[in-house]
């Protein structure tokens, strides 16, 4: 599969490459950078800071024939209704350099408790997000160590509170924001009324939060004429936010970026970069429905004592690859940005499918429709310009995602957002996004198969409140 996937998108890869350099216009930030140590000379044993983000979503999307929703029609992260008001991030952290023992040594603690999909499938009140520390002795290959974000597509190694959107791209969210297998098998819950009467998410851990538990290696050089060029290389457990391992298997993660940096420093450094990164892994699964001593699949089978074998577990490994490239510019006010990604196994289809199956052959890892075994691909461009002398920020922003590309059970995801941003101080905004969404499986019919529940999914607006703190 590794090979065809490869073999597969190279050309299309290779000329969306050609396309983003000559799109010149993003953040071009260096977040190995600013996320993995402390600026040179700093003396601060401990900088405490945080965020708060307050929003509102409303969505128009219609249900199915049958009065059911589905998640992309609800409101995330608890899916019980179509407009809400929530305090989705709420994080506060400490870093700064271990003195005076050792000023090449720096730490990174940061705790969430907003109401996210961190958070939300248990109810937790807090949440740690990261826990690391940095080693820098070694010139031209720093180490870090512990709970950190990985390496990988830009909109996830970015830092949340610059992000100029309120909602991620269809691809990042549903592709690379991952959400991991529960324990034993679990199957689908169907398109639900609001309020759902049970509860909606099939899955029994939180999202991944574009993190994980290891050591990369990493630096940055600078190679004359204003050029930077950076690495990391990691290896974690593939287990998100979870501090121990659930098997022996282990991620790789890789990337490199280079840069022309025209001015400035921070999350706002003008410059160009192009970057490109790659993950690859396994995740252990019990995706096969049990069975029983008469053949049906379970729970058909019927109660305890009538020909039903009550426990059968069946956990496989599958692959689970993802890459992708990109572009960002900054510079004088206009920003831009594009990416693309692909992936290879371990597709998750929505948080009420914790089979990572869809259709008449979920709990079937054969069938067509199952994640497991599947691909998909999307990109996105955005741009903004920052009017000088002035507060306010427009943005515009397309995006695709075609989840199980190639499948029988493809859908088609597509949107435009329009975004505005007003800045009260550098640290305070408001944020208001409209966007323009539909979706479509093509190898079906109106109203047939899973365009039955996709139909209807409609346009959304969302409203966010930014506030950054620090000591």
């Amino acid at each position: 599969m590794k090979k065809r996937f490869i073999r597969k998108h190279i050309l299309s890869g290779s000329a969306l490459l050609g396309f983003l350099l000559l799109s010149a216009n993003a953040f071009s930030a260096n977040w190995l950078t600013l996320q993995g140590t402390e600026p040179q000379g700093a003396e601060q044993l401990a900088k405490v800071w945080g965020f708060v983000q307050v929003q509102y979503q409303d969505d128009s999307s219609d249900p199915n024939a049958g009065g059911g929703y589905i998640p992309p029609k609800l409101i995330a992260p608890n899916w019980q209704s179509q407009s809400a008001f929530n305090v989705n991030r709420a994080r506060i952290g400490v870093r700064g350099v271990a003195m005076p023992l050792d000023q090449k040594i720096n730490y990174f603690l940061l705790l969430e408790l907003g109401n996210n999909g961190i958070t939300e499938p248990h109810n937790s009140a807090a949440k740690a997000t990261d826990a690391s520390v940095t080693l820098n002795h070694i010139k031209g290959a720093r180490f870090r160590a512990g709970l950190f974000k990985h390496p990988g597509a830009e909109e996830g190694l970015q830092a949340i509170h610059v992000f100029d959107y309120i909602n991620f791209t269809w691809v990042t969210a549903q592709m690379l924001l991952e959400r991991y297998p529960n324990a034993n098998y679990t199957s689908n819950n169907p398109a639900q009324v609001i309020p759902p009467e049970t509860q909606f998410n099939g899955f029994e851990r939180g999202v991944g939060a574009f993190r994980d538990v290891g050591v990369q290696m990493f630096d940055w050089f600078n190679v004359g004429n204003n050029w930077e060029l950076s690495y990391a290389v990691m290896v974690g457990n593939g287990n998100g936010l979870n501090f121990s391992d659930n098997d022996d298997n282990k991620d790789t993660y890789v990337y490199a970026s280079a840069e022309k940096i025209f001015g400035g420093g921070g999350a706002r450094r003008q410059g160009l970069k192009v970057f490109a990164w790659s993950q690859s892994g396994k995740r252990t699964a019990d995706l096969s429905a049990d069975t029983c001593i008469n053949g049906n699949a379970f729970p058909a089978c019927g109660p305890a004592g009538s020909g039903r074998i009550s426990t059968i577990h069946n956990p496989v490994e599958y692959d689970r690859d993802r890459m992708g490239f990109g572009v960002k510019y900054l510079r004088n006010g206009w920003r831009a940005t594009a990416e693309y990604m692909k992936g290879d196994g371990m597709i998750w289809q929505a948080p009420h499918n914790a089979s990572f199956g869809i259709g008449p052959g979920q709990g079937n890892v054969a069938a067509p429709g199952n994640g497991a075994l599947a691909e998909g691909v999307g990109f996105y461009v955005e741009g903004g310009y920052r009017f000088p002398k002035s507060r306010w920020e427009l943005d515009l922003r397309y995006d695709e995602y075609n989840r199980l590309d190639g499948n029988q059970f493809q859908i088609d995801f597509k949107r435009t957002t329009l975004g505005a941003q007003y800045f009260f101080n550098p640290r305070v905004r408001l944020a208001i996004n409209y966007e323009i969404r539909e979706g479509n499986a093509p190898n079906f019919g109106p109203g047939a198969g899973p365009n039955g529940n996709v139909d209807g999914i409609d346009n959304r607006i969302a409203a966010q409140i930014t506030a950054i703190w620090s000591q």
